[in-house]
């Protein structure tokens, strides 16, 4: 059994839906928890409700330890601060859940820059603020789990969430950075794309399977991100107990000599272009430009092949 005795770890979003079952699964594992939680309404306006404490309380009656926290997470001071607070409280950070958010959904041509940029700010830039303020607490201590959460409608698209889309598949491009960078410290850094029936998904999922997508079945993967054996850069799938790998492959591809190099070849070109055969799973960004350049030193129409995965 992976214990978090001794851990500890800030989860932001916990007063309520999969944030509080985060939070009431890593105090059952032993795990000190900073509950962070604005109380704002599913649009981000504020209600001004105390969830966190709420939430805070029931683990207390759990016969565990959390603290009930209302900074927003879009203020990097203010985060720094918390981060201080836990530091001073508990002497470690552990793990860092980054799971706040809200929503406001329009089709693209409906959607103000200002509604856009405010659900940004808080997926994106929240999730980078809370990262920050971690970081160098980490790396000294030689160990940290950070789990960011992605979407479906990042990772595939979704009508009327283009700002949404935006943000949750920009933190997986975070991810992937933190960990290349974490690795030498004892930092993983994976994300998490659950499905799920809360207060956000209210009117767009079908009441006769929400109970299926509890809140609660999303906290086993993110207990397996945080993890002694967690692996790294995953970007896992799941929901009503179901678990699946989202993953980024790269076609072989075609190499075009300087001659042919028009829209029109390439276009005809296509079908071979996209052609799932030999295609590979970059470790980061330098693979691609390795593939091409050796493709273009070595001649010929394709790129010499890389390590099939």
């Amino acid at each position: 059994m992976n214990s978090l005795a001794g851990r500890v770890a800030i989860v932001t979003g916990a007063g309520r839906g999969i944030g509080r079952a985060h939070a009431l699964a890593l105090a059952r594992r032993g795990a000190r928890v900073i509950v962070n939680d604005l109380g704002v309404s599913r649009s981000g306006a504020g209600e001004d409700e105390d969830t966190a404490s709420a939430v805070a309380a029931e683990i207390a009656r759990q016969g565990g330890e959390a603290v009930a926290d209302t900074t927003d997470i879009c203020d990097l001071d203010a985060v720094e601060q918390m981060a201080n607070e836990t530091l001073r409280r508990w002497g470690r950070i552990d793990i860092l859940v980054n799971n706040a958010g809200f929503l406001r959904d329009r089709t693209f041509s409906k959607l103000s820059m200002t509604d856009f940029r405010a659900v940004v700010e808080v997926h994106l830039m929240g999730t980078a603020n809370c990262c920050y303020a971690v970081w160098e607490r980490m790396k000294a201590q030689e160990w940290g789990r950070i789990v960011v959460t992605t979407s479906s409608s990042g990772l595939y698209g979704n009508f009327g969430q283009s700002n949404y889309g935006a943000a949750k598949m920009a933190v997986v491009g975070l991810m992937n950075t933190l960990q290349l960078e974490g690795e030498r410290y004892g930092i993983r850094v994976n994300a998490l794309a659950p499905a799920a029936a809360t207060r956000m998904t209210d009117g767009l999922i079908d009441p006769a399977v929400s109970e299926l997508l509890a809140p609660e079945h999303i906290a086993t993967a993110m207990l397996a991100l945080c993890a002694e054996d967690a692996p790294r850069r995953a970007i896992l799938c799941c929901g009503a107990g179901g678990f699946a790998l989202a993953q980024m492959f790269e076609t072989q591809g075609i190499r075009l000599e300087a001659q042919d190099q028009t829209p029109e070849a390439l276009l005809a070109r296509w079908a071979e272009l996209a052609d799932e055969a030999g295609q590979v799973h970059p470790d980061d960004a330098a693979f691609q430009t390795k593939k091409f350049v050796s493709g273009a030193l070595a001649g010929g129409n394709k790129p010499p092949a890389g390590d099939e995965r």
